[in-house]
């Protein structure tokens, strides 16, 4: 079922309403000359929107946690002289009152304090009257709820210029990027909220400007509406996430070489084909859930095995056993050990259920 908001457009006078809609600017205002070489560099490179952070939550206290209010003025000066928008990150109401004194155009609410209802309901009662675009960046673990739920807060503070900012998920386990993408939660958001506007932040999910093509252009490929790319006049001497950033004329290249796909079929016979090859995946769909509905009957006769002989529903062993055979039997199919292990954690679950339930039947 779709979430209703009250949504306007998210557009901006002079910047061209296509995809991808880029915001660019480094991680942190450092210094007024390195936000305004930077902010003419973009410029230049036909870049309208200046990101750039000021106040830094850092997850340890000596590291460099931006400027704060010192660099409003900064950005002021890039609104004022290169005529371009400016956006920033408010974690609290100080940030947000601060901010809208200087005239900030965009407002972006971070993972960390998208994670804190309180925090988002207090920025959301600040802004309240005010006609500010705000973007909120998913929260650091894969929660599409609390997600939606910064949004329904903002909407009903009456803040209507709405965008989602895709940068990625936290994780135990070490991953080739930063953090994990997980496509699957925007692409559930976009399912549930089609009208609203999803940025990709490549920067943050790949913690390496070696990978922000590719992340960007499957992002592009998912039909999302913008990216978000930390960008610095110097980025190897950057104070935070050197590794990430990259320079005005590396990113103009990158935006360059991405493909735009279109997300509408104008063909009749591209149509049909594409179609009859959805027919064929409808067919296969209908027969995995008929085998899950088998699978979870065998499995409920388990549970009542278990229960007459007095056996506990989870045995550890066995399950080790299941996943370490279909993870060999996935690789020789071509299938990612990853997508295997989500697929039969979440049948084992399923199943667990199914016992679980014949457990307490009287």
């Amino acid at each position: 079922m779709n979430i209703t908001l009250q949504l306007k457009p998210f557009t901006f006078t002079g910047v061209p309403d296509e995809r991808p809609l880029v915001l660019a600017g480094p991680c942190s205002a450092e210094s007024e000359e390195q936000v305004m070489d930077t902010a003419r560099q973009l410029r230049d490179a036909g870049v309208r929107i200046f990101r750039a952070g000021l106040w830094k939550p850092r997850t340890r206290p000596n590291a460099f946690e931006g400027v704060g209010k010192e660099g409003l003025p900064w950005l002021k000066r890039v609104k004022e002289e290169l005529n371009m928008y400016t956006a920033t990150e408010v974690a609290n109401v100080k940030h947000v009152y601060d901010s809208l004194k200087m005239g900030m155009d965009i407002l972006w609410i971070g993972a960390r304090t998208t994670a804190n209802p309180f925090a988002v309901q207090e920025i959301a009662e600040s802004l309240k009257g005010v006609d500010i675009p705000v973007m909120v960046k998913n929260p650091i673990n894969p929660d599409v709820e609390l997600w939606i739920g910064a949004f329904e807060r903002l909407n009903s503070a009456g803040i209507t210029k709405l965008a989602a900012i895709h940068r990625g998920f936290s994780t135990y386990h070490k991953t080739l990027y930063r953090n994990n993408p997980q496509w699957e939660i925007p692409i559930e958001l976009k399912r549930l909220i089609p009208d609203l506007p999803i940025i990709t932040d490549p920067s943050h999910i790949c913690g390496s400007r070696d990978l922000l093509f590719e992340i960007s252009q499957m992002a592009m490929d998912m039909d999302f509406d913008g990216l978000i790319i930390e960008t610095h006049c110097n980025p190897d001497k950057a104070l935070s996430d050197a590794q990430q950033q990259i320079t005005p004329d590396a990113l103009q290249k990158l935006l360059r070489r991405l493909v735009l796909r279109k997300a509408d079929i104008d063909s009749n016979v591209l149509l049909s084909t594409l179609e009859e090859l959805r027919h064929e995946i409808d067919k296969y769909d209908d027969r995995l859930v008929e085998i899950c509905e088998m699978r979870m009957d065998v499995a409920r006769k388990i549970g009542l095995y278990k229960k007459q002989n007095n056996i506990t529903i989870l045995q550890t062993s066995r399950w080790d056993e299941i996943l370490k055979h279909r993870i060999e039997q996935a690789a020789m199919k071509g299938l990612s050990e990853e997508f295997i292990i989500k697929v039969f954690r979440a049948i084992h679950e399923e199943s667990i259920n199914h016992q679980m339930k014949v457990m307490n039947e009287e």
